[in-house]
């Protein structure tokens, strides 16, 4: 019997928040961008957010980008200052469709289930919910990303997701994913009786048992205050899971 060959690794490099670097069919896509120093950026209200950390990385360093995956354009902790600069400079970017509205230049918005076709990759737009149900109209709208091409895994990037209901209708239409890019970090913010507005660890591993997931490199739990939980909570909610092994952290 001919051995079946083994898809290849993708790979995937974090730069702190919800920044990372995914190689991908020939392509350089880049998530959620965030480079900015530590600072507080209000919110309205007299709320803020508060950056504690700085990006791993220089954009000047970056490299070329293909195209960035913006899940959502309007919190500074998915995209701040120097990532909207870097927007510029990037021949595509894929967003929400209010997004694009409010970005212009060469921002695409779309539906969840809309797909554009790059090169050899098909990049489609997946359902994200930013927080409880009914949480929609205060949180804003929010997408994932499911990426495929013939002879390569398939990668699923949540965005900011709490959903596992969401994560479930996604696994049942796209199949088991090789790489599962999940925003995690357990984000509160006081709104809705200070729910989640992203995966906690606990919810992280259950996403990657639902997605039959191979591997799973988190992203979106730290470098900001209102990410309560991080690397180590990651860790021991995978460990207690049965699935340290699938879990890529540096």
């Amino acid at each position: 019997m001919t051995a079946v060959p083994a898809l290849p690794t993708v790979p995937v490099q974090v730069f702190g928040g919800p920044t990372a670097l995914i190689e991908y069919g020939g392509l350089r896509l880049l998530t959620d961008p965030t480079f900015d120093a530590p600072g507080d950026y209000p919110r309205g209200d007299g709320r803020f957010l508060t950056k504690t950390l700085p990006g791993t990385v220089d954009p000047a360093a970056l490299g070329p980008v293909d195209a960035v995956l913006l899940s959502h354009d309007e919190h500074p902790d998915n995209l701040d200052h120097g990532g909207r600069a870097l927007l510029a400079d990037v021949p595509l970017t894929l967003t929400t469709r209010g997004g694009a509205e409010r970005l212009g230049g060469t921002a695409r918005g779309l539906a969840p289930w809309e797909q554009v076709e790059l090169g050899p990759v098909t990049i489609t737009a997946v359902p994200a919910q930013h927080g409880p149900d009914g949480s929609e109209p205060v949180i804003g709208e929010v997408i994932g990303f499911v990426l495929t091409g013939d002879g390569l895994p398939v990668v699923y990037v949540s965005g900011d997701n709490a959903s596992l209901d969401v994560v479930q209708r996604i696994a049942d239409r796209v199949g088991p994913v090789d790489t599962a890019v999940l925003f995690a970090g357990a984000a509160r913010v006081g709104l809705f009786d200070n729910a989640l507005l992203t995966l906690d660890s606990t919810r992280a591993a259950r996403a990657a048992r639902i997605l039959g997931a191979r591997r799973v490199v988190p992203v979106h739990y730290d470098s900001w205050a209102h990410f309560t939980e991080g690397r180590e909570a990651l860790l021991a909610a995978f460990a207690e899971a049965g699935l340290a092994d699938v879990l890529e952290l540096p």
